[in-house]
């Protein structure tokens, strides 16, 4: 069986967002082994994964950001990186060769990802909103994050993400000292 629920044997027919729809058939016609995991509600990358039960570097931490490439031109990517960890705006910013960089207005970042503010996917269903993912949130063979709703995370298999995702791999995280609260 591909998907699971815990603590429902179905997934339910009225899904909750179109990201999360999306995000369902994604998984189901990409053949993906995946779990879903009902919780209490919560964004913050440490405090859902302890109700998750998982290792907090499992967790794909999903930050939206603003690039702008001169005075006229902007772009969005949305950066994933392991939960402990937080993202670097300097490496983004050298690897895109920005002038500026930092994060995106929550509407925007709610905009693009199609998910509310600590429910963001490390999925992008929007052509201006590039993926980009740090390859240590890939060292565990299963991945953790919430699907596109406070209520609900999903363990995937980290082989079948990038299979489905298809990101841009690149170093794009530092040491999270001090940044426990971060939502996802």
């Amino acid at each position: 069986m591909r998907s699971k629920m815990i603590g429902d044997p179905e997934i339910p027919t009225m899904m909750a967002s179109s990201a999360y729809e999306q995000l369902i058939t994604k998984l189901e016609r990409g053949k993906a082994s995946y779990q879903l995991i009902d919780h209490a509600p919560e964004g913050r990358t440490d405090l859902v994964s302890r109700m998750r039960g998982n290792p907090l570097n499992q967790a794909a931490k999903c930050i939206v950001v603003m690039i702008k490439l001169g005075k006229k031109t902007k772009r969005y990517l949305l950066g994933v990186i392991p939960g402990d960890r937080r993202i670097d705006l300097s490496a983004i910013k050298k690897l895109t060769q920005a002038s500026y960089v930092a994060f995106a207005s929550q509407e925007v970042a709610e905009r693009l990802s199609g998910s509310p503010s600590g429910t963001i996917l490390p999925f992008s269903f929007h052509p201006e909103l590039e993926l980009m993912v740090d390859p240590g949130l890939l060292e565990a063979s299963e991945i953790f994050f919430n699907a596109g709703r406070l209520d609900r995370s999903i363990a995937l298999r980290t082989v079948d993400y990038v299979a489905l995702a298809g990101p841009r791999m690149a170093s794009i995280a530092e040491s999270a000292e001090g940044v426990a609260h971060e939502r996802v």
